[in-house]
Protein backbone atom coordinates (compact mmCIF):
# COMPACT_ATOMS: atom_id res chain seq x y z
CA UNK A 1 0.00 0.00 0.00
CA UNK A 2 1.18 3.24 -0.55
CA UNK A 3 1.98 6.17 1.77
CA UNK A 4 -1.09 8.15 0.24
CA UNK A 5 -3.13 5.32 0.79
CA UNK A 6 -1.59 4.86 4.40
CA UNK A 7 -2.47 8.50 5.04
CA UNK A 8 -5.96 8.00 3.87
CA UNK A 9 -6.49 5.03 5.79
CA UNK A 10 -5.44 6.86 8.58
CA UNK A 11 -7.34 9.76 7.88
CA UNK A 12 -10.62 7.86 7.69
CA UNK A 13 -9.97 6.13 10.77
CA UNK A 14 -9.40 10.25 12.70
CA UNK A 15 -12.78 11.24 11.35
CA UNK A 16 -14.60 8.12 11.92
CA UNK A 17 -13.18 8.00 15.73
CA UNK A 18 -14.07 12.15 16.70
CA UNK A 19 -16.41 12.24 19.31
CA UNK A 20 -19.24 14.64 20.03
CA UNK A 21 -20.33 15.36 23.49
CA UNK A 22 -23.23 17.84 24.76
CA UNK A 23 -23.04 20.32 27.76
CA UNK A 24 -23.38 17.56 30.10
CA UNK A 25 -20.59 15.66 28.42
CA UNK A 26 -23.50 12.91 27.21
CA UNK A 27 -22.16 11.52 24.29
CA UNK A 28 -24.39 12.32 20.84
CA UNK A 29 -24.16 10.36 17.47
CA UNK A 30 -22.38 12.96 14.92
CA UNK A 31 -25.14 12.99 12.55
CA UNK A 32 -27.37 13.95 15.41
CA UNK A 33 -24.96 16.61 16.31
CA UNK A 34 -24.75 18.01 12.78
CA UNK A 35 -28.54 18.00 12.41
CA UNK A 36 -28.61 20.11 15.91
CA UNK A 37 -25.78 22.67 14.92
CA UNK A 38 -28.00 23.26 11.35
CA UNK A 39 -31.66 23.81 13.56
CA UNK A 40 -29.36 26.34 15.81
CA UNK A 41 -27.93 27.90 12.21
CA UNK A 42 -31.59 28.67 11.33
CA UNK A 43 -32.64 29.83 14.75
CA UNK A 44 -29.19 32.53 13.97
CA UNK A 45 -30.48 33.08 10.68
CA UNK A 46 -34.14 33.71 11.32
CA UNK A 47 -33.60 36.23 14.65
CA UNK A 48 -31.25 38.33 12.49
CA UNK A 49 -27.82 36.86 14.82
CA UNK A 50 -24.40 35.88 13.25
CA UNK A 51 -22.38 33.29 13.18
CA UNK A 52 -18.27 34.08 14.94
CA UNK A 53 -15.63 31.56 13.99
CA UNK A 54 -12.39 32.10 16.37
CA UNK A 55 -9.21 29.87 15.56
CA UNK A 56 -5.65 30.51 16.06
CA UNK A 57 -2.64 29.91 13.28
CA UNK A 58 -4.30 26.53 11.44
CA UNK A 59 -7.35 26.76 12.71
CA UNK A 60 -7.62 30.67 12.03
CA UNK A 61 -7.59 29.64 8.43
CA UNK A 62 -10.41 27.56 8.79
CA UNK A 63 -12.20 29.98 10.64
CA UNK A 64 -11.65 32.51 7.94
CA UNK A 65 -12.60 29.82 5.76
CA UNK A 66 -15.85 28.63 7.07
CA UNK A 67 -17.26 32.32 7.82
CA UNK A 68 -17.16 33.31 4.08
CA UNK A 69 -18.48 29.61 3.31
CA UNK A 70 -21.52 30.01 5.49
CA UNK A 71 -22.23 33.51 4.96
CA UNK A 72 -21.79 33.02 0.83
CA UNK A 73 -22.67 29.83 0.06
CA UNK A 74 -25.50 29.22 2.53
CA UNK A 75 -26.69 32.60 3.56
CA UNK A 76 -25.81 32.30 7.34
CA UNK A 77 -24.50 35.59 8.08
CA UNK A 78 -21.33 34.33 9.70
CA UNK A 79 -17.51 36.23 10.37
CA UNK A 80 -14.26 35.80 11.80
CA UNK A 81 -12.49 37.46 14.73
CA UNK A 82 -9.14 37.18 13.16
CA UNK A 83 -8.33 40.28 11.34
CA UNK A 84 -4.53 40.86 12.02
CA UNK A 85 -4.85 44.98 13.02
CA UNK A 86 -7.33 43.90 15.62
CA UNK A 87 -5.73 41.31 16.67
CA UNK A 88 -2.29 42.96 17.20
CA UNK A 89 -4.14 45.95 18.71
CA UNK A 90 -6.00 44.05 20.93
CA UNK A 91 -2.87 41.82 21.87
CA UNK A 92 -0.98 44.61 22.35
CA UNK A 93 -3.15 46.53 24.58
CA UNK A 94 -4.97 43.60 26.16
CA UNK A 95 -2.76 40.71 26.18
CA UNK A 96 -2.90 37.92 23.67
CA UNK A 97 -4.86 36.11 25.92
CA UNK A 98 -7.99 38.68 25.34
CA UNK A 99 -8.21 39.30 21.23
CA UNK A 100 -10.98 36.95 21.29
CA UNK A 101 -12.74 37.63 24.20
CA UNK A 102 -12.83 41.08 23.90
CA UNK A 103 -14.07 40.83 20.15
CA UNK A 104 -16.73 38.75 21.72
CA UNK A 105 -17.54 41.70 24.11
CA UNK A 106 -17.38 44.29 21.72
CA UNK A 107 -19.61 42.34 19.04
CA UNK A 108 -21.46 39.32 20.08
CA UNK A 109 -24.97 39.19 20.90
CA UNK A 110 -26.77 36.95 23.14
CA UNK A 111 -28.33 34.06 20.33
CA UNK A 112 -25.64 34.07 18.78
CA UNK A 113 -23.65 30.91 17.71
CA UNK A 114 -19.74 30.76 18.50
CA UNK A 115 -17.87 28.01 16.45
CA UNK A 116 -14.27 27.69 18.57
CA UNK A 117 -11.85 25.76 16.83
CA UNK A 118 -8.22 24.83 18.54
CA UNK A 119 -6.32 22.00 17.63
CA UNK A 120 -5.04 21.65 21.07
CA UNK A 121 -7.92 23.03 23.28
CA UNK A 122 -5.99 24.49 25.50
CA UNK A 123 -5.37 27.85 23.83
CA UNK A 124 -6.01 30.76 26.68
CA UNK A 125 -7.39 32.76 24.38
CA UNK A 126 -10.14 30.44 22.64
CA UNK A 127 -10.70 29.46 26.71
CA UNK A 128 -11.29 33.06 27.46
CA UNK A 129 -13.37 34.12 24.18
CA UNK A 130 -15.55 30.47 25.11
CA UNK A 131 -16.04 32.03 28.82
CA UNK A 132 -17.28 35.54 28.18
CA UNK A 133 -19.35 33.64 25.08
CA UNK A 134 -21.04 32.19 27.80
CA UNK A 135 -21.94 35.37 29.72
CA UNK A 136 -23.01 37.43 26.27
CA UNK A 137 -25.50 34.02 26.46
CA UNK A 138 -24.13 33.03 23.16
CA UNK A 139 -24.01 29.47 22.48
CA UNK A 140 -21.11 27.62 21.35
CA UNK A 141 -19.45 24.65 19.48
CA UNK A 142 -16.35 23.72 20.05
CA UNK A 143 -13.74 21.91 18.07
CA UNK A 144 -10.73 20.64 19.53
CA UNK A 145 -8.11 17.57 19.43
CA UNK A 146 -5.02 16.18 20.73
CA UNK A 147 -5.67 15.17 24.16
CA UNK A 148 -9.05 13.84 25.61
CA UNK A 149 -8.74 15.84 28.67
CA UNK A 150 -8.24 19.11 26.96
CA UNK A 151 -10.45 22.11 28.70
CA UNK A 152 -11.90 22.91 25.55
CA UNK A 153 -13.58 19.50 25.51
CA UNK A 154 -16.07 20.01 27.96
CA UNK A 155 -16.75 24.05 27.31
CA UNK A 156 -19.46 24.26 24.65
CA UNK A 157 -23.00 23.00 23.98
CA UNK A 158 -21.95 20.80 21.45
CA UNK A 159 -18.19 19.42 22.00
CA UNK A 160 -16.17 17.68 18.75
CA UNK A 161 -13.30 15.75 19.92
CA UNK A 162 -11.03 14.43 16.77
CA UNK A 163 -8.17 11.89 18.88
CA UNK A 164 -5.34 12.54 17.09
CA UNK A 165 -1.98 14.28 18.20
CA UNK A 166 -1.43 15.12 14.77
CA UNK A 167 -2.17 18.55 13.93
CA UNK A 168 -2.58 17.94 9.80
CA UNK A 169 -4.93 15.50 10.68
CA UNK A 170 -7.17 17.61 13.19
CA UNK A 171 -7.28 20.39 11.37
CA UNK A 172 -8.42 18.48 8.16
CA UNK A 173 -11.07 17.10 10.28
CA UNK A 174 -12.09 19.94 12.06
CA UNK A 175 -12.00 21.24 8.14
CA UNK A 176 -14.46 18.27 7.14
CA UNK A 177 -16.58 18.40 10.19
CA UNK A 178 -17.45 22.66 9.17
CA UNK A 179 -18.17 21.62 5.60
CA UNK A 180 -20.35 18.64 6.22
CA UNK A 181 -22.46 20.61 8.68
CA UNK A 182 -22.80 23.19 5.47
CA UNK A 183 -23.26 21.07 3.14
CA UNK A 184 -25.76 19.21 4.67
CA UNK A 185 -27.68 22.10 5.35
CA UNK A 186 -27.64 23.16 1.84
CA UNK A 187 -28.98 19.82 0.76
CA UNK A 188 -25.94 17.86 -0.15
CA UNK A 189 -27.05 14.35 -1.54
CA UNK A 190 -24.87 11.65 -2.13
CA UNK A 191 -23.45 10.88 -5.54
CA UNK A 192 -25.34 8.19 -7.43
Amino acid sequence: MSKFNQYLDSLHRVMSDAEVTDVEQQSLPPGDAIEQIIVWLHEVRDARKKNIFIGNGGSAAIASHMAIDYSKNGRLPSLAFNDGAALTCLGNDLGYENVFAEQIELHAREGDLVFTISSSGASPNILAAVDRARKVGCRVVTLSGFRENNPLRNMGDLNWYVKSPEYGFVEIAHLVICHTILDIEMGWKPAR
